[in-house]
């Protein structure tokens, strides 16, 4: 599929693997609406590359419908790239203590982590489903970010670990489901790729991280996401697949 004249909607636009998506979708000729929460780095690039920035709550129907509106009316929205983040609890199932893992945590986990991405799936899904068929039926593709947390989640970890299960479960269905309409679905699961989501520096993480990496020893890039979403994009026969991006990383149970 082209690139190239497609609109674009990255949700978490503003973080470290949206904005580099998003970078890249405007190098390749896309019309980028970038929708996340972080108004003064989302105007930010709109300012410097020409996107459109839309405030945009990924929990909610009607702020995703706005901000899909907005890439609607750029051209025919062909590409949905979900990055987003939010809280995320942890704690062992059992603590110390004999006390049981709060169940408002998790159910806040899920809420960011896996019913939003449905939210936007199945928003996005709608309107890509109103456009005109490319060759071979295609009409678009929707790129969902899970994490090799979903596979094997650390100590700590379950809820979290179970929303991004979640997402990994979804990608087949969906692909499935979507198949008729021409729409792809792929779901990108990282490893460890050092962005200021971690809340340290990058050194501190190079310097815990990489020693257990098997190559190349180092975290990923951002720009190694998105490099991989753009090849999604572009390669019409890859559908119904989550894609490890991790230098072959498997975590520990801590």
């Amino acid at each position: 599929m082209e690139i190239s004249g497609s609109s674009a909607i990255v949700v978490g636009g503003t973080g470290g693997l949206g904005e580099a998506t998003v970078r890249r979708l405007v190098t390749a000729g896309a019309k980028v609406v970038v929708a996340d929460v972080a108004d003064d780095k989302g105007k930010a690039l709109q300012d410097e590359l020409g996107v459109r920035y839309v405030h945009t709550d990924a929990t909610s129907e009607e702020s995703v419908q706005a901000a899909i509106a907005e890439a609607e009316s750029l051209g025919p929205l062909r590409i949905s790239v979900d990055t987003h983040g939010g809280p995320a609890a942890g704690g062992r199932l059992i603590g110390k203590d004999g006390s049981p893992l709060g169940l408002d945590g998790f159910e806040t986990t899920i809420k960011f982590y896996l019913t939003a991405v449905f939210n936007v799936m199945r928003l996005a899904a709608a309107a890509i489903a109103k456009t005109d068929p490319l060759e071979e039926g295609a009409r678009g593709v929707i790129i969902n970010t899970a994490s090799i947390a979903g596979m094997e989640g650390q100590i700590g970890q379950l809820p979290y670990s179970a929303a991004k299960g979640g997402v990994l479960g979804m990608t087949l269905v969906a692909a499935r489901d979507l198949s008729p309409l021409g729409i792809r679905v792929v779901s990108i699961a990282p490893g460890t790729i050092n962005t200021p989501a971690y809340g340290q520096s990058a050194d501190q993480l190079e310097k815990y991280w990489a020693p257990q990496i098997p190559f190349p020893k180092r975290m990923g890039r951002s720009s190694e996401y998105a490099q991989l979403a753009q090849s999604i994009i572009e390669n019409d026969y890859l559908n119904g697949e989550v894609i490890r991006l991790d230098g072959a990383l498997r975590f520990p149970p801590r």
